[in-house]
């Protein structure tokens, strides 16, 4: 490893490993071509003028009042994410590949959701194994000849995307309830009033229509006839760990912020309670996972969702984004077979690469895994937020022991990956420029066609050396921006 020396930039070096790409520099510590204005800002400020900076951004994203919910935390559940100042800047020629295969990717998930819902072709066609699909805890039977609207069932979809210096790879697609997009849209505001000038300067593509966006989305998404529909965001309520973002959403559409007991099935139709009587809602975008939504198809203890939801939405009554039963196509393991999909549905290469994954349920893959713990990143296949997870070279003895008993009970719930050299990006901690570890989750719209706002939640690997960039696991955010060229 060598290093950069930038010392205006209140940093005695700024450490740039060969083997992992950073986001603003060069191999040789030249600035990037589209990084240079931001270097050069950077370059001319003062520590003083950086702490400056670095404490707006964080006042300016408070007072928005955005906070995540940790559990299992006894000592503080409810809290701001931690914001970077410095943004990741990124070229437009850069951002329409990206943009391309995102679009691409949810296309193939749509068309793979309505298959395994209906004539299930790519089993039968020897694509995907039938125990993939009908062993996965997110496939629900119940959805099974469902008709989703516009044959859209992702409507918003969160994609993880990570880049080596091999490119990007999509680490994950969150197709139930994605959350974040709070988050992106607060960031830029805050980090837009720092950098006011630096902003303009740069030309950087706006993100700030996203709820207008989402808003179109959802009406195109509405049962037929219905040219003015009504809207409700369904949540679970303020205990729930993104309730702020449904509050902060529902303003941002338009929508009413319910809950289940607020509304009710009659006739096959859903109405909402409000104080001038009953009103008929066309467009729910619940934020209420699958077991919970309708205590007539799924749990039936659930006081969270509304009896007879499904019903009505089979009917075409009203609409529900995103649909039930999508979580099969995020699950891990199926997430291996998404280039497989994107070749038998569209006929086409996938245009953004997976990682490399290995399915513990394989005799071959399992043995790999227990032979390679200390190499490998273990998942298990139904856990999100960085939790149920080993990094294998960052683990204990003893961890790798625990998770070796997990893999040899329950194979088929895990799989491993190699460990990435995730790409790095210079953040301000504690007065000094340094290089952290970050990812990126853009965010897909799909009604009638598919739209993807300019942005992405660029989350950071806080702690020095860490691969995990989850909130929930002491990660932090920054600004992401897009350049008009």
């Amino acid at each position: 490893m060598w290093s950069f020396r930038a010392p205006v930039m209140n940093l005695d070096s700024y450490d740039l490993d060969p083997a992992i790409y950073d986001e603003m520099f060069d191999a040789d510590g030249s600035p990037r071509p589209h990084c240079q204005d931001l270097y050069r800002t950077l370059d001319h400020l003062s520590p003083t003028d950086l702490g400056a900076i670095g404490d707006w951004v964080t006042r300016s994203f408070t007072n928005e009042g955005i906070t995540f919910t940790v559990y299992g935390d006894a000592e503080e559940t409810e809290r701001i994410i931690p914001i970077d100042s410095v943004p990741r800047v990124m070229s437009a020629t850069e951002w329409a590949d990206i943009h391309a295969g995102l679009e691409q990717r949810l296309s193939a998930l749509n068309l793979f959701l309505a298959d395994i819902y209906s004539e299930a072709r790519i089993v039968a066609d020897g694509v995907i194994p039938p125990d993939m699909v009908r062993d996965c805890p997110q496939y629900r039977l119940e959805m099974r000849g469902f008709n989703a609207p516009q044959g859209v069932w992702v409507a918003v979809c969160g994609t993880d995307l990570v880049r080596t210096r091999d490119g990007f790879r999509v680490l994950e697609d969150n197709l139930r309830v994605p959350s974040g997009v709070s988050y992106m849209l607060a960031i830029r505001k805050a980090t837009k009033s720092a950098h006011r000038l630096l902003f303009r300067r740069s030309r950087v593509r706006d993100i700030e229509n996203y709820g207008l966006i989402l808003a179109e989305t959802l009406r195109e998404l509405a049962p037929e006839g219905r040219s003015d529909p009504t809207m409700a965001l369904l949540t679970p309520g303020i205990y729930n760990s993104a309730f702020y973002e449904h509050m902060f959403l529902a303003r941002q559409i338009g929508a009413d912020l319910v809950e289940g007991r607020d509304l009710l099935v009659e006739d096959g139709h859903v109405f909402m309670r409000t104080t001038s009587g009953l009103k008929k809602v066309d467009v729910i975008y619940r934020r209420v996972d699958d077991d919970f939504i309708d205590p007539l198809v799924f749990r039936p203890d659930s006081l969270l969702g509304v009896p007879g939801l499904l019903h009505a939405a089979r009917l075409g009554n009203v609409s529900v984004v995103n649909a039930p039963g999508t979580g099969v196509a995020d699950d891990k393991s199926v997430y291996a077979y998404v280039p497989d999909m994107i070749r038998y549905y569209l006929g086409a290469e996938p245009l953004l690469k997976n990682v490399e994954t290995y399915l513990c349920r394989r005799p071959e893959d399992l043995e790999y895994t227990l032979d390679n713990l200390d190499k490998l990143v273990v998942k298990r296949v139904g856990e999100s937020g960085g939790y149920g997870m080993l990094i294998g070279p960052h683990s204990t003895p003893a961890e790798r022991n625990e998770f070796a008993a997990s893999l040899r009970a329950d194979p088929s719930d895990y799989i491993s990956q190699p460990t990435l050299a995730l790409s790095r990006a210079p953040c301000l901690i504690e007065g000094r420029i340094e290089p952290r570890h970050v990812d990126l989750r853009p965010f897909i719209l799909t009604g009638r066609e598919t739209r993807i706002v300019p942005g992405a939640f660029c989350r950071i690997a806080l702690r020095r050396g860490s691969l995990v960039v989850n909130s929930s696991q002491g990660g932090g955010g920054k600004d992401f921006w897009v350049l008009e060229n």
